[in-house]
């Protein structure tokens, strides 16, 4: 297998956010997991791109073969999806359901990623578990091969650590504790994500 590139996505868009701080207790898991294949992890900001609310003229879908996105932003966001072979995205669950910014970076794209395989590690005071599914839903719609194992991180006390957590992003040493009981889903998933990554770039076009 040729040398591939999974992008480690980070969702979450708040000044203070611990996505960040998920991203980084979940990439050495995946490393590791990869070690032994020509696989390597890319760290991808979403905060870095300063997406607007959509607002191209043209549908996602008809790019590049029948239109052009008229926005830098888009551009850019859609040369670093495209430029990666498959993914992992670190996505919040705000409000019982998939945070806004990462909806609005979902919809700038389609034939970017179609086909390829994505795994979805969710956090939030369950895990992450209405996101995760609400996301699993749009992007197997959309045509990308998503995995089965979704890692969904819950944190310890919650109600406690909220107003340190809004504040500042951090995330306490128990609950990364906990976490450490998810690092076989976090490899499971890699795992999976190897295995899309050996077959034929088809869209799964699949939705759940």
């Amino acid at each position: 297998m040729s040398s591939k590139s999974v992008a480690l996505i980070t969702m979450s868009l708040r000044p203070a956010r611990v996505g960040a701080n998920v991203a980084a207790f979940v990439k050495p898991i995946l490393e590791k997991a990869l070690a032994s294949s020509d696989i390597r992890i890319s760290p991808v900001d979403l905060r870095d791109f300063n997406l607007p609310i959509f607002d191209e003229n043209v549908a996602p879908a008809m790019v590049p073969d029948r239109a052009q996105f008229a926005h830098e932003h888009s551009k850019v966001w859609s040369a670093e999806i495209k430029k990666h072979d498959g993914y992992v995205i670190v996505i919040p669950e705000y409000n019982y359901g998939v945070a806004g910014g990462t909806k609005n970076a979902i919809d700038y794209l389609k034939n970017e990623w179609v086909g390829k395989p994505l795994a979805i590690v969710s956090y939030g005071v369950n895990g992450g578990s209405l996101a995760s599914q609400q996301v699993k839903d749009i992007l197997s719609g959309v045509g990308l091969k998503v995995v089965e194992t979704r890692p969904q991180l819950a944190f310890v006390n919650f109600y406690a650590v909220f107003p340190a957590m809004l504040a500042e992003g951090t995330i306490t040493d128990e609950t990364i504790a906990a976490w450490q009981d998810k690092s076989d889903e976090i490899v499971k998933a890699a795992g999976e994500i190897k295995e899309l990554l050996l077959q034929p770039n088809e869209p799964a076009n699949v939705a759940h």
